[in-house]
């Protein structure tokens, strides 16, 4: 089978991976520059409530001592700094277990005392002081494997939910040649729908999840009719158009900040306790059927391209749109289709990122914007499969690369890889080579 090429326009594919390249590069250095040595103040900044704590053995601080925040939801860690200081915020008061990775403690200390998670919760004020008592000992440790392999099914539970947005962003890419940095939005927009009529209205959640994914497709389809069908039959340039949707972007984002605020809401259901299934792998009821849905959604829009009329045609267009129309295609209805598609799928993954995060927040879509266009470039670019295919490798690896980097630059990993990937095969995973000239 036959699947569907990079673009119509080699020259715009090479620059478009040079564009994410350098975005992702740029973004991702400054992480780095900010992160490294990596303070407590810098791990869940944005929200209002935090623990805080110092680690000392005989009156002398601990560097790089790693504490988690675990609870509601929610999971973060951090490396103690230069002081021994370290700092978690987290979206909501409730009761979190704090736990102090014996791992990162110099030889021969452990805690001795009340044990390595404490159960922490918060009282009148918006902080909590947690403290652990070290003493001498022999440490019992989590093989390396049960690390392994609870960061690799993290890791594909993010995969697949990053692979809904990827999927919609790179058909649009493929059929109209768009990179669509408003994609982003539209994953916020799904996420928020589901906070009005899940939280705001108090509606039962799956009703709010249906209604949401259906004002997703409205809001793609009348992103189209009003603003990218007009452009397309203008004849506007793609740079220009690509302008055009860095500037929705932004206005988007500040319309979802002018509504519901800038501060942090969990959807019902976030706080779920986690279920143990092998080893140290748990799962909360929530994200198993995440990733279930994931998964049967993907096997549809799989089966929908290869199988549907309507799917042929969207990558017989990606493959050549003056082909397609030659042959009776009708492209804008199909380029319309497509818009619907996408901003479902890019809904969906916001719900399901908003679990996963967790949290919903007004500039949400705009942290999983770079490597959305990170998995279609190795994928390759216009191909749904590939994008897919993207997307569940820099999902494993972004979790997985926390066995030995710092869990607040792990992007750097999927940066890594992705340019190595197109050093050695610049039209990615799934692209074709195309002549220039």
């Amino acid at each position: 089978m036959k699947f569907a090429g990079t673009t119509r326009n080699p020259r715009l594919a090479r620059r478009f991976v040079l564009l994410i390249a350098l975005l992702f590069g740029a973004i991702t250095l400054t992480s780095v520059m900010s992160a490294v040595p990596a303070h407590a103040d810098e791990v869940g900044e944005e929200y209002d409530f935090y623990f805080a704590g110092n680690v000392k053995y005989d009156d002398k601080p601990l560097e790089g001592v790693n504490i988690t925040v675990d609870g509601n939801g929610y999971k973060a860690d951090v490396d103690t700094d230069a002081d021994g200081k370290w700092k978690i915020g987290v979206p909501e008061k409730g009761t979190y277990k704090v736990t102090l990775d014996e791992e990162t403690l110099p030889k021969g200390v452990i805690v001795a005392e009340g044990g390595s998670t404490i159960e922490a919760e918060f009282g009148l004020t918006q902080s909590k002081s947690v403290n652990f008592f070290l003493g001498e000992g022999v440490r019992v440790t989590v093989s390396f494997w049960d690390q392994l392999a609870e960061r690799l099914v993290n890791g594909l539970n993010f995969g697949l939910m990053l692979a809904l947005a990827a999927i919609g962003a790179s058909l649009v890419f493929g059929t109209t040649g768009l990179s669509n940095f408003a994609h982003a939005e539209m994953v916020t927009f799904g996420a928020i729908m589901a906070l009005v009529f899940g939280v705001f209205l108090q509606w039962p959640i799956w009703l709010a999840i249906i209604i949401a994914l259906a004002l997703s497709a409205a809001f793609g389809f009348a992103l189209d009719a009003g603003i990218w069908r007009p452009l397309r039959r203008k004849g506007v340039g793609i740079v220009q158009v690509m302008i055009v949707s860095i500037g929705l972007s932004l206005a988007l984002r500040y319309v979802f900040l002018y509504f519901i605020g800038g501060g942090t809401f969990q959807l019902p259901g976030s706080g779920e306790e986690n279920i143990k299934l092998f080893g140290t792998v748990s799962l909360s009821v929530t994200d198993m059927i995440s990733m279930a849905v994931s998964v049967v959604v993907l096997l549809g829009v799989a089966w929908w391209l290869i199988k549907t009329k309507t799917g042929k045609a969207t990558r017989a267009i990606s493959d050549n749109p003056s082909l397609a129309a030659a042959s009776g295609i009708d492209v804008d209805r199909v380029v319309r289709i497509v818009w619907i598609l996408a901003a479902t799928l890019a809904g969906l993954s916001g719900i399901l990122w908003a679990y996963f995060r967790p949290g919903i927040k007004w500039d949400m879509g705009a942290q999983l914007l770079l490597l959305i266009f990170a998995a279609i470039t190795l994928g390759g670019l216009g191909t749904a499969f590939g994008a897919m295919v993207g997307a569940l490798i820099i999902g494993i690896l972004v979790e997985v690369s926390t066995l030995w980097i710092p869990s607040d630059i792990k992007y750097v990993g999927a940066l890594v890889v992705l340019i190595a990937v197109l050093l050695v095969r610049p039209q990615g995973i799934l692209g074709r080579r195309e002549r220039i000239g």
